[in-house]
């Protein structure tokens, strides 16, 4: 690619915006593609995306668009920071327009329901041969437009797109580390969706400090537990993208998915908590099918069962709470204690899925 080529970002969303405005601070050419014409003349017209993040303003080499031809045509990067229900479609309507030197880079945390897929998986599927990457981290967008320090990962097993991501997003309030787990990488940002909602109805519920603390390391062991048995690296949880990404989302009250678990936790249904929020969190989606592998597989997810109980079945939650404390207690760390050495009231924990 020749040093006058653009980037493209896909998606004008809250997380689209401020990764397309980071590489435009720098002087960068960046095209921001929507689909809404009304709100590509908005962002041009006045610098600022309104919907979304109404308080930040946009560089000038920050140009919105609904030709999507347009964004990707000569870009060297494609970052997709669209809903995970709409990427295989994007990427359908993208094909013709990419090239298979063209690095593209996931920011969508999300599982496809009918495969079970994670977004990489999506575009390569679609992309044989692409040269693909995942983003996350701990990474809230309004705290990034507030220029507050952050830091992400970006994985990949190429090396070059490793590199350059890191020089295209690297600011003096954004910093970029690398991982060759992508698969690993991108299930801690997706698994971490479904904690958050646990959080969220504990902090409604008024519960302590001591029963936050077990909630997430209980957490993160549930899910370096899922995520080795798919594969991943359990080392990469310990990272930005596992413990950094689950204690951000799980303490925020700007995560969406800790909104609508204190909704839930008040007593809401789940229509009601969504219809507070006015969209559906990542992390509802998440719960249904990570249960569902769970069992297939046979994984002991105690907490992924515990909440599917209380979201879709209307459970009450303190009788759920109950329940989980009187559960198989497992070995503190995953992978540290053999889980055939591990026995509890004479109960031999390698028998327990």
């Amino acid at each position: 690619m020749s040093q006058a080529s653009h980037i493209a970002v896909l998606g004008g969303g809250s997380f689209g915006t401020v990764i397309a405005n980071i590489m435009a601070e720098k002087g960068l050419s960046v095209r921001l593609w929507m689909r809404d014409q009304e709100r590509v003349s908005t962002i041009n017209n006045t610098h600022t995306n309104p919907r979304y993040l109404p308080d930040y303003p946009l560089a000038k080499g920050l140009e919105a668009t609904s030709d999507l031809d347009y964004a990707l045509v000569g870009a060297e990067a494609v970052f997709l920071s669209v809903p995970s229900h709409a990427v295989r479609d994007v990427m359908q309507q993208a094909s013709a327009s990419l090239t298979p030197d063209q690095l593209l880079i996931s920011t969508t945390k999300g599982i496809e329901a009918q495969t079970f897929k994670l977004m990489s998986e999506i575009i390569a599927s679609e992309r044989p041969n692409a040269r693909i990457g995942v983003l996350s981290g701990p990474n809230l967008a309004k705290e990034i437009a507030r220029k507050q320090l952050t830091a992400t990962v970006i994985a990949s097993q190429d090396e070059h797109l490793r590199s350059r991501v890191q020089q295209l997003l690297h600011s003096p309030y954004f910093r970029v580390y690398a991982s060759t787990d992508t698969y690993g990488v991108e299930l801690g940002g997706t698994l971490k969706n479904i904690y958050a909602i646990a959080a969220g109805m504990s902090a409604s519920l008024g519960m302590g400090e001591n029963t936050r603390s077990m909630l997430m390391t209980r957490s993160l062991a549930e899910m370096s537990r899922f995520a080795v048995s798919m594969g991943a690296n359990p080392m990469t949880f310990l990272g930005l993208a596992g413990v950094g990404d689950l204690i951000v989302t799980c303490m925020s009250p700007l995560s969406r998915n800790y909104r609508v678990g204190y909704a839930l936790g008040e007593g809401k249904s789940l229509e009601e908590a969504v219809s507070v929020l006015g969209e559906v969190a990542e992390g509802v989606n998440t719960l249904r099918q990570v249960r569902d592998k769970a069992e297939e597989k046979e994984i002991y997810m105690p907490l992924v069962s515990g909440l599917f109980e209380v979201v879709f079945n209307g459970a009450p939650v303190a009788e759920v709470a109950r329940n989980m404390m009187t559960n198989v207690q497992s070995s503190d760390v995953e992978f540290v204690l053999p889980r055939e050495d591990a026995v509890v009231s004479g109960v031999n924990l390698s028998t327990v899925p």
